[in-house]
C-alpha cells in the first residue's frame, strides 16, 4: 500500500475507462469524417460523466481532500456518502451535504444551523 491517498477508486476508474472509449470513438469520427460517429463518441463521454457521478453517490467514489488512511484502497466503500460530503459538487448538485435547517419561533421559514446561536 502507498503513503499516500492517491484517490483510485471504482467511480474514478469506470468513468475513466468509459470516458476514454468515449474519446476514441470521437477521433475514429474525427479520422472517418462521420460527425455521426463523433457524436456518438461525445454521447458516450457525456455517460461518463453520469456513471461517475452515481458510482460517487454511492459510495464508490471518495471525498475530497485526504481520506482515512483505512479507506485508501480501491475496494473500499465510504459509508460518509450517504449524508453527503461537505464542500462537495456532485453531492451539492444531488442536494446531499446541505446544512440541516431549524425551525426558529419569530422567522420567517427555515434557518440554517449554522446561524443559529
Amino acid at each position: 500500500m502507498s503513503l499516500y491517498d492517491e484517490g483510485h477508486t471504482i467511480a474514478g476508474w469506470t468513468g475513466f475507462g468509459i470516458a476514454t472509449a468515449g474519446g476514441a470513438v470521437v477521433g475514429l469520427g474525427v479520422c472517418e469524417a462521420s460527425l455521426r460517429v463523433a457524436v456518438g463518441g461525445l454521447a458516450v463521454v457525456a455517460v461518463s460523466v453520469l456513471v461517475t457521478w452515481v458510482l460517487h453517490l454511492a459510495g464508490w467514489g471518495k471525498p475530497p481532500g485526504v481520506r482515512p488512511h483505512d479507506q485508501w484502497g480501491m475496494r473500499v466503500r465510504d459509508a460518509r456518502a450517504r449524508e453527503g460530503h461537505a464542500k462537495c459538487v456532485s453531492c451539492r448538485l444531488a442536494g446531499r451535504g446541505r446544512p440541516a435547517a431549524v425551525v426558529v419561533a419569530g422567522a420567517e421559514g427555515p434557518v440554517p444551523l449554522s446561524t443559529v446561536d
